[in-house]
């Protein structure tokens, strides 16, 4: 294949984000075809046997195996890359696979991680209970504190790892702040941006180290296949990511990575509109339900970090009602808006995370995370605001509110 004409750094590192998220990356075959092609093939042929052992040696450019290198994948690892203002990229089959990978990749026993304490129950699996079955110690802090994570360094701390905004609670982390406590102790610093995408946010620009994604989420945005990206520099890609993926293969498939190219496409388009749709819901919800935790209204604390650091919001919001009874009243009369653990969808989606989400956290960090029994998320979709109004409208009036 050949790289499309103008697709050198020189060129490309010009163009602006809505050009890069339809242009960037693409590889056309002999075949000159204007949409990427899926190359859906496991393995690769040589010419002859001396070009096999030059390419497993480095010595020659060329494909081996699709668990390394393919095509499709490889154009949306450069498309994200580009959009992300990051030397290099490697896509996974998950965003947890690319949470996983991004932090066991550069971590070993005796090793010492601090993560922000509001996450995705998963994230906060890994944290709690994964890296300590490795021999490797975690500390959770309020992420919204950056002196909590100056407070906690050790002398063994590897990594800071946290989101932001964060999910479910809309914590928003002081990208600059928290990432240069890293990078005057060496530490590296884990960034999950999958609620804003690069879209909405670029991590690297305030001095994060690595970004890790869901695709499946905003990048997708259409509730159709699972992905996840990591970022960063080249040398971090090459030489410490890639020789842990490699050879235990979270491999994200030719035919997802071709939806996600196409999800990329409108993402600047559906994210900004999502965006604008998320804060008339969260104006509508701010006067009838008792807390709204919404970056993107003036009544969150973190309201102006968020928008000094993000061109908009994005389409999730949480909201609490009395209790998980009251909750759980609520998304069953809904009739537009999906119960769905999904976020990042194109469709209107709410979930109850005591009881999804985070149902396998424990109560505690529940807790501590600010997980009430009361909490619902709400991913705001395309539809007309004024229709998903007025189903949440007649929603919070059978409850009671």
């Amino acid at each position: 294949m050949k790289r499309r004409s103008g697709q050198d750094r020189s060129v490309t590192q010009h163009w602006r984000p809505a050009t890069l998220a339809v242009r960037g990356g693409t590889a056309r075959s002999e075949f000159g075809e204007t949409s990427e092609a899926i190359f859906l093939t496991s393995g690769y042929s040589y010419d002859c046997a001396e070009d096999a052992a030059a390419r497993f040696a480095g010595e020659q450019e060329g494909m081996t195996y699709s668990r390394l290198q393919n095509p499709t994948v490889e154009m949306l690892e450069h498309r994200i890359a580009l959009l992300e203002g990051a030397e290099a990229c490697r896509t996974m089959a998950t965003g947890m696979a690319a949470m996983t990978a991004a932090l066991l990749c550069q971590l070993q026993q005796g090793d010492h991680v601090v993560a922000g304490r509001a996450a995705f129950g998963s994230c906060r699996w890994l944290v709690d209970t994964l890296l300590p079955r490795f021999g490797i110690q975690s500390t959770t802090v309020d992420a919204r504190d950056p002196g909590a994570f100056e407070s906690a360094v050790r002398p063994n701390t590897k990594v800071f790892f946290f989101e932001t905004p964060a999910n479910p609670t809309m914590d928003v982390v002081d990208l600059k702040a928290v990432c240069g406590i890293a990078r005057e102790r060496g530490i590296v610093s884990v960034v999950d941006n999958a609620f804003a995408t690069p879209a909405l946010q670029r991590p690297l620009e305030f001095g994060a180290d690595v970004v890790a994604y869901s695709a499946t989420k905003m990048m997708d945005g259409q509730g159709r296949v699972l992905a996840g990206a990591v970022c960063g520099s080249e040398d971090f890609v090459t030489n410490t990511l890639l020789p842990f993926t490699r050879n235990t293969g979270p491999t994200l498939s030719a035919f997802n990575a071709w939806v996600v190219l196409k999800g990329l496409e409108t993402l600047d388009l559906r994210i900004r509109r999502q965006s604008e749709n998320a804060v008339a819901v969260g104006q509508f919800l701010e006067g009838r339900v008792p807390r709204i935790l919404h970056p993107g209204l003036a009544s969150h604390p973190q309201h102006a970090l968020a928008m000094a650091q993000m061109v908009a919001t994005g389409p999730i919001f949480a909201f609490e009602v009395a209790d998980r009874a009251q909750a759980h009243a609520l998304l069953n009369a809904l009739q537009l808006i999906d119960i769905s653990n999904n976020i990042g969808d194109s469709r209107s989606l709410m979930t109850h995370p005591a009881s999804t989400t985070h149902y396998g956290v424990s109560a505690e960090a529940r807790a501590e995370m600010g997980v009430s029994e009361g909490l619902l998320r709400l991913n705001v979709g395309l539809e007309d605001p004024q229709d998903l109004i007025d189903d949440l409208d007649q929603a919070l009036r059978q409850v009671g509110l």
